[in-house]
């Protein structure tokens, strides 16, 4: 498809300049390393154009000395669940999920801006396998870069973390059909990325004892669930009566048609309402819960 081509054609340039221009592939993000970055032209065109390098650290709001809460360790040692993060801060982190609709605007304005979020992918969303999920379908960027494009999310300062190879019910299954879905989906995004995940999130956020017994077996430390989801013209879906952001909210959303459009919309909304965007991986080590 003429598309697929010129998307492939311009994510390879963009690589290829963040390469030249010193990114660092492959580093753990709680490093400090500085990393260049090199921002793009007009949405959709792929090719890069020179520009400064940007500030040293991880991205997005970090905690500060005795602000977050502890999380609890699970009494039964299993990874725990975890919905918020106990702070009293006006901080909300952003998470993404499957990778069906892979826009290179959203690489850009995580590169660009700074933003912290973390991608929680499945196989079968970033490979385009099968049919697409109806809330994917009609995009105009469905499977273009594939790991690719995950790469390049991850060069740009996100985390890639875990969501299973193809999306079950998880707790349909039994142990063994768990813990295949999710070593299996945590063994692949090591070999794409060079790191392995820490985080799970379960599909649709359905779990049991087993999904957690599996998850750590498979060396995951902690499952990540949600305050809030953000629907298209980025609304948001509150999960509380009042229908406003908290301190610690933790925000779903889907690589869908538009992506690149809401995140914009999603990312000046929270900004006007006097919130900043954390750093998840610095927040859950505050918290207590680390790699």
């Amino acid at each position: 498809m003429a598309g697929e081509k010129s998307w492939q054609i311009g994510l390879a340039a963009v690589l290829v300049a963040l390469s030249s221009a010193g990114c660092a592939t492959g580093a753990e993000r709680g490093s400090g390393a500085a990393v260049e970055r090199s921002p793009q032209t007009a949405e959709g065109s792929g090719r890069p154009s020179a520009s400064p390098s940007g500030p040293a650290g991880p991205p997005g709001a970090l905690p500060e000395p005795g602000e977050v809460g502890r999380i609890p360790r699970s009494a039964d040692g299993l990874p725990p669940v975890i919905s918020s993060i106990p702070t009293e801060r006006k901080v909300v982190f952003l998470t993404i999920d499957d990778g069906w609709e892979q826009d290179p605007g959203l690489v850009r304005q995580v590169r660009d801006g700074r933003i912290p979020i973390a991608a929680f992918v499945t196989r079968d969303a970033v490979e385009a396998r099968g049919a697409a999920d109806p809330t994917a379908q009609g995009g105009r960027y469905l499977g273009a870069g594939k790991w690719d494009y995950v790469r390049s999310l991850r060069e740009a300062g996100a985390t890639v973390e875990n969501h299973t190879l193809t999306h079950p019910d998880l707790h349909t299954l039994g142990y063994e059909g768990q813990r295949a879905e999710i070593c299996g989906a945590s063994k692949l995004i090591r070999g794409q990325t060079g790191t392995a995940p820490w985080l799970l999130r379960p599909p649709f956020g359905n779990h049991n004892t087993l999904t957690r017994r599996a998850a750590k077996a498979c060396g995951v430390k902690a499952l990540l669930l949600w305050t809030a989801t953000v629907q298209p013209g980025g609304k948001i879906a509150y999960q509380v009566p009042d229908k406003k952001l908290r301190p610690g909210d933790v925000l779903l959303l889907h690589f869908r048609p538009n992506l690149s459009r809401d995140f914009r919309i999603l990312v000046n909304k929270i900004k006007r309402r006097g919130f900043e965007i954390g750093n998840l991986d610095a927040y859950l080590k505050a918290a207590g819960v680390t790699r």
